[in-house]
């Protein structure tokens, strides 16, 4: 028991450690995809134009294709894993934040051009208290995602379920395979049991 409790603390800090890097490049992407932080037309469609294209450049690539050609570039180590799931999370989640900003009500926001408000003061007390709980539920479920990927990753060196299933099964040891596979189950289903407890306290 102990070995699966380590493995999957292992998963869920590797799962976190990828949100965190696709976090970092995501959200700053879906600020400049969006189009909301400047007036201009002509600054607007370019910011937008060259987010959404590297946008969709990482998110294009499979976090395994990833994974492998960062193997060749940092070697097979843990960090190749951490940063493919970074990447590829981030192309995902800068998009649909962006799309997240556009689609909120317009009302709010008219009103808040017309009070004076800067296109930054719009973003943050207009578009954002509106899309927040929708933000926070998507990035939760690509939590959930990140488990399950980060599980499937041993192959690059990448210590956790995955890797513990991978010997189980090379042992015919199908008795710890099932334990192990309840254990992720457990994992996904705490994420998402948090995820709309989170979102209902969000919307309350």
């Amino acid at each position: 028991m102990g070995v699966v409790v380590k493995a999957a603390w292992q998963t869920v800090a590797f799962a976190v450690a990828g949100l965190t890097v696709a976090l970092s490049i995501g959200v700053p992407l879906g600020l400049l995809a969006s189009g909301v932080l400047v007036r201009s037309p002509a600054a607007r469609r370019t910011s937008m134009i060259t987010a959404r294209f590297a946008l969709g450049f990482l998110r294009s690539i499979h976090e395994l294709v990833w994974a492998w050609l960062l193997v060749a570039a940092v070697g097979l180590s843990p960090m190749a894993a951490i940063l493919a799931l970074g990447l590829n999370y981030a192309g995902i989640l800068g998009r649909i934040y962006a799309e997240l900003l556009t689609d909120v009500p317009l009302e709010p926001l008219r009103a808040l051009r017309a009070s004076g408000a800067s296109e930054a003061n719009v973003l943050f007390f207009g578009r954002l208290p509106m899309a927040f709980p929708d933000i926070v539920s998507y990035t939760f479920y690509r939590l959930e995602c990140g488990v399950r990927s980060a599980a499937i990753m041993s192959f690059v060196g990448i210590a956790g379920l995955g890797f513990q299933l991978q010997l189980s099964l090379a042992d015919l040891h199908y008795d710890e395979v099932w334990t192990l596979l309840f254990a992720l189950i457990s994992i996904v289903v705490v994420t998402d049991t948090w995820s709309s407890a989170a979102r209902r306290r969000l919307t309350a």
